[in-house]
Formats: structure tokens, C-alpha cells, sequence
């Protein structure tokens, strides 16, 4: 079983930037596909990004593409979210998660416990 920590989060003005981390230990990382997600108050939480296992594929969601992306540093076992120009409807709980092995995508589990990014108007 792996485990993630999600870091990173908080209170920024729209236009601005923030950058995630998720720390995961446990399973073998490397071999993983990795994934960023989010749930906003009232709301079902939906994709935002995932990398495969070797970092070479990236798929964002379309809110987010052109702004968002997603990186991995498998020495680090860490999954990378670097967010620009915020706008307030990106704000929500951000979660990473690990999906199928040698893939670059899920079913997604081991989720973290979420860092929280709040975009000011």
C-alpha cells in the first residue's frame, strides 16, 4: 500500500501561483501512474491532471489545461503541481492519488488527505 501527503496549499489572489506537492512512500512510486484531483464544496470531486509512471504522458482537464502541469521526480517519490494564473473557481481540496501500475492511468486509490488552495477575487 502506498502512502501520500499532499502539501502545498493555501490563500492566494487570482492571477497568482501555488505549487503542490504530494510525498508518497510505500509502494514502488516509480512504477505508478500518478494523478491530481479536486473537490470543491458542494460539488463531486473531478480530475485535474495525471502523468504516467515514467513522466513521459501528461493529461490535463480542460479548466485547467494551459495553466496547470503536472511533473514527477521519482528519486523524490514526489508528484508535482504547479498552478498559474489561479482563478477563484479553482479553489478546492486537491488530492493526489496513484493509479495503475505502468500506465498512465488509474483506477485511482491510495488517496491523500487533500491540501486545501483558496483563490481570492
Amino acid at each position: 500500500q502506498v502512502q501520500l501527503v499532499e502539501s502545498g496549499g493555501g490563500l492566494v489572489q487570482a492571477g497568482g501561483s501555488l505549487r503542490l506537492s504530494c510525498a508518497a512512500s510505500g509502494r514502488t512510486f516509480s512504477s505508478y501512474a500518478m494523478g491530481w484531483f479536486r473537490q470543491a464544496p458542494g460539488k463531486e470531486r473531478e480530475f485535474v491532471a495525471a502523468i504516467s509512471w515514467r513522466g513521459g504522458t501528461t493529461f490535463y482537464a480542460d479548466s485547467v489545461k494551459g495553466r496547470f502541469t503536472i511533473s514527477r521526480d521519482n528519486a523524490k517519490n514526489t508528484v508535482y503541481l504547479q498552478m498559474n494564473s489561479l482563478k477563484p473557481e479553482d479553489t478546492a481540496v486537491y488530492y493526489c492519488a496513484c493509479g495503475r501500475a505502468y500506465s498512465d492511468s488509474g483506477p485511482w486509490g491510495s488517496w491523500g488527505q487533500g491540501t486545501q488552495v483558496t483563490v481570492s477575487s
